[in-house]
This record gives C-alpha cells, sequence and structure tokens, in this order.
C-alpha cells in the first residue's frame, strides 16, 4: 500500500513559478509531485539507530527509505546547487566546507517528513547561511549545520559528529564505550535522572553505583530537564577517556570519575518464574508466568528475544511479561519483529508521511506464541521502537499494557552518512498505531496504571520475587 506524493518545491527560491521544474535532460517540464523515481539518491544513506534497516523485511524498508529520498532529476539538481536562482558569487568560489554544509542541508531537504520546514523556506535559509554563516574550519562548519537543523525544532533531527556516529552504530551491532549503565526517569517526576540498572563489571558498577541512585549532574552540566538520549550522549564517549558524575545516594552525595569502557550489552534477559500471587492475573490463568526483559532493540535484539520465547514456551509457559521499561528504542524494524513473535496476523504498524498513510506492516503468520496472555510494562522511558512493538499488541488485543504514559516518539529517523564522516539523523516519516493512533508528543496510555513501578526490579530473579509477596501488582486484565 503506498500513497506517497512528493512536493518538491522547485519555486521555493521565491518566484512565482508554478509548481514545476525543468527536467535536466530536455526542455520539457515535469511536475515533481507526481513523479515515480526508483533510482537511488546520489550520496550514501545508512539506515540505522532508531530506524529503517534491512532485516526480514529489509526490501520493504528499504524501499520505504528509497520513496523518502528519490527526487526527480531536475529536482535533484535544484535541491543540491540551486542552478534556478543560486549561485556563488563570480569571485568567490564553493570552499570545501560549504560543500559538506550543502551536502547535510541536501540530505534534510531530499527526506525531511515536514515539507514545511516548520513553516520556513529551506531554500532561502540555505542561500543565508553560505553567504552569512563562518565556515572556515570543520567545527564552524558543524556549528552551521547544527544551527541551520535547529530551525526545524525537531530534536531527533540532528547533526552527529563522527565521534558520536561511531558511537551508534557500535550500539546498534551490540556494545557501546560508556560507564555501563541504564538510566531513566523516577517514577513520578520528570526530572530526576536515575540509574535503573548498572552493567555488571561495567565502571559505573565497580565505583559502587546501584538502581536508584540519582545522577544530578554529568560532567558538571544538571540533568535536569535533559532527555535520556541527551544523558546518554554524555555518558557516552572515546574509550579511556573520563566523565565526572555528581550522584545522590540514600541521602549522600558524592562526585565519580569514571573511565569509559567498551561495554557489551544485553538486549535480552529472561526468567522463569515460580508460584505468583493470584492478584497478578489474569484470573483464568494458572500455571508458569515468565519475565522477559528487552532492554534495547539492536542487531542482536531480534534473535536474542526469538530464543527466549522459544526457551520459555518449551519450558511450559502459560504467561508472559514483557518488560520494555526504560527502553528508550533502537533499531525501528527490531521493534516490529518482536510484536511479530506474539501476533499471528493483523497490523503491527502504519508509516506515514506528512501526505498520510504511505505504508504498513502486518504479522506474517509465523508467531512463536499467540495465544499465552501477554502484559508489556512501560513507563515514561518507554520510547520508539519499544512503543511500536506496544501499540502493535494493545491494538490488536493481543497484550494489557500496564505502567505509565510513554515517552510518545512516533517519528521514525534514517541515518546520511555525510563524506567527512559525520552523519545526518533525519526525521524521515512519522508511525502510527494499528488503529491509526499518532502517539508522538502523546505516548501510549496503559490499561492498568501502576503507581510505584519502583516496587518492581528489572533483575529477573528479584522481580519474580515480588510477585511471590503480598506487595505483587495486578499486571493483566
Amino acid at each position: 500500500m503506498t500513497r506517497l506524493t512528493w512536493h518538491c518545491r522547485c519555486d521555493a527560491f521565491g518566484t512565482a513559478r508554478p509548481r514545476r521544474c525543468v527536467n535536466a535532460r530536455s526542455t520539457r517540464h515535469v511536475h515533481c509531485n507526481s513523479f515515480r523515481s526508483r533510482s537511488p539518491p546520489s550520496y550514501r544513506a545508512t539506515p540505522s539507530d532508531l530506524t529503517l534497516i534491512r532485516g526480514s523485511d529489509g526490501n520493504k524498508f528499504a524501499g520505504i527509505l528509497q520513496h523518502l529520498l528519490s527526487l526527480s532529476a531536475s529536482c535533484a539538481l535544484a535541491a543540491a546547487i540551486g542552478l534556478h536562482s543560486f549561485a556563488a558569487p563570480p569571485a568567490q568560489a564553493i570552499t570545501t566546507e560549504q560543500l559538506l554544509f550543502l551536502e547535510a542541508w541536501r540530505a534534510v531537504d531530499r527526506a525531511y517528513v515536514d515539507k514545511t520546514f516548520n513553516n520556513q523556506s529551506w531554500f532561502k535559509l540555505r542561500e543565508q547561511y553560505l553567504k552569512n554563516e563562518p565556515m572556515h574550519d570543520r567545527n564552524e562548519t558543524y556549528t552551521a549545520i547544527s544551527k541551520s537543523i535547529k530551525t526545524l525544532n525537531d530534536p531527533f533531527t540532528r547533526l552527529l559528529e563522527p565521534s558520536r556516529y561511531s558511537a551508534l552504530k557500535r550500539g546498534n551491532q551490540g556494545s557501546v564505550i560508556g560507564v555501563g549503565l541504564e538510566v531513566g526517569f523516577r517514577e513520578g517526576t520528570d526530572s530526576q535522572l536515575v540509574v535503573v540498572t548498572p552493567a555488571p563489571g561495567g565502571p559505573a558498577e565497580k565505583a559502587g553505583l546501584k538502581s536508584g541512585d540519582v545522577i544530578v549532574s554529568i560532567d558538571g552540566k544538571p540533568t535536569n530537564g535533559l532527555s535520556l538520549y541527551d544523558a546518554g550522549d554524555m555518558l557516552q564517549g572515546a574509550e579511556g577517556s573520563q566523565v565526572t558524575l555528581d550522584v545522590a545516594s540514600d541521602s549522600q552525595s558524592s562526585v565519580l570519575k569514571l573511565t569509559r569502557e567498551r561495554i557489551a550489552l544485553k538486549p535480552v534477559s529472561f526468567q522463569m518464574c515460580g508460584p505468583v500471587s493470584d492478584v497478578v492475573g489474569p484470573a483464568a490463568a494458572s500455571g508458569k508466568l515468565a519475565y522477559v526483559r528487552v532492554a534495547t532493540f539492536n542487531k542482536q535484539t531480534t534473535e536474542s528475544a526469538k530464543a527466549a520465547f522459544r526457551r520459555l514456551k518449551a519450558d511450559g509457559a502459560s504467561r508472559y511479561i514483557l518488560d520494555v521499561r526504560n527502553n528508550g528504542g533502537g533499531l525501528f524494524p527490531a521493534g516490529v519483529e518482536l510484536a511479530r513473535m506474539l501476533i499471528e496476523s493483523g497490523d503491527i504498524v502504519l508509516i506515514a508521511d506528512s501526505q498520510g498513510v504511505m505504508d504498513s506492516y502486518e504479522a506474517t503468520g509465523t508467531s512463536i506464541d499467540s495465544k499465552a496472555p501477554v502484559a508489556v510494562l512501560v513507563n515514561k522511558g518507554t520510547a520508539s521502537a519499544s512503543e511500536v512493538m506496544a501499540g502493535a499488541l494493545q491494538d490488536n488485543k493481543r497484550a494489557t499494557i500496564a505502567g505509565e504514559t510513554t515517552f510518545g516518539k512516533g517519528l521514525i529517523q534514517t541515518i546520511v552518512e555525510l563524506s567527512d564522516g559525520s552523519a545526518v539523523s533525519v526525521t524521515v516519516a512519522r508511525y502510527q498505531t494499528p488503529a491509526g493512533t499518532d502517539i508522538n508528543k502523546v505516548g501510549i496510555k496503559p490499561d492498568i496504571v501502576l503507581e510505584d513501578q519502583a516496587l518492581l526490579p528489572t533483575d529477573g530473579p528479584k522481580f519474580c520475587k515480588v510477585l511471590a509477596s503480598g506487595s505483587a501488582p495486578k499486571l493483566f486484565l
């Protein structure tokens, strides 16, 4: 199902031309909004993080990306160098730094989901920046690129300098360089950044950090108001570099200087629980309850989750608790694949550009367990691919969602690699749940609200112990 209409805005230089541009190969005119090019973009797009990558649906995901990035030859030429009405002053050649700026500008121009570019002329902005912004060295160019992107008022469309881009690629491969902390927001607040769990054997655990500790500042910058993405960027860095954390723990404060190391990420862990309280539910259920924790969606998540569900089903699991609290997402297709493990038929997610729905992803009839009751634990740190999965299970009436309203990141980014090793993360589409709900900045509302999720740890054996106690909450309808 493809209903994609391009509006190339070839007249966006402020002229009064009709909505068309000259075909570079002849003198005839072509209407950009009816063009359907299958040729690949002229720059290299590297689908990664957050986004569209090749997996079991590789061709389909690649097809969406190609639709989003393809333009007619004439429109691409106009977008790239502005032959119709932009040219550098005769005595002033375009510099290498300006070419890098144009490369980043073009990546956004071709792929960005909002074709009004936050109600501004993206072409005029390019002219203004080339004329007025200093770009004498790489740092100044990065500043100009970042400044131009910020005018879109989209925190997820951003420049990734070479070091950050490298860290992002390592994270998607299954390892990061950092201090080994999973962080989130304290329940009931929007500002306190807390330790969810330290990675076993990592620098943070060795320094004594534990679940529930509050990170007050990172390298002297208060964490109040930081997003999880900003905090993650600050905690990661070059191997061997140091980061200073101001930590509040048990009414005591301490300043810790930690050395960043390469941390192997374990995206999936699981535990078969013993007998649990009848309060947990569902009312008609009996038998073994399995706890599955999915901490992130990287390239290992799909296979690790498949192995976990197959093992648990073989061991006799009759109901599952799927924990994606403080899972900020990762690879979009991994969220789709996890939903397919539990849904036999029906839509998983709808993909929409600024013109409306253009594609959908469905269950493939290859579920591992489509019958056993499922509860999904969520909180305000549940975002992106995690919300894709949770929304699919909720709308297909396949699971009970328990916890609090999720983060509300209903946007999909792709990573466009630039010629100097940096990259631009560009929002290319919005997604909707199977019921057509746009959850961006809204989130997914739980079926069961849990007032105090701190009672439910993310450690499997400890989690099962709570469910067996008198303080066990209701998790299934």
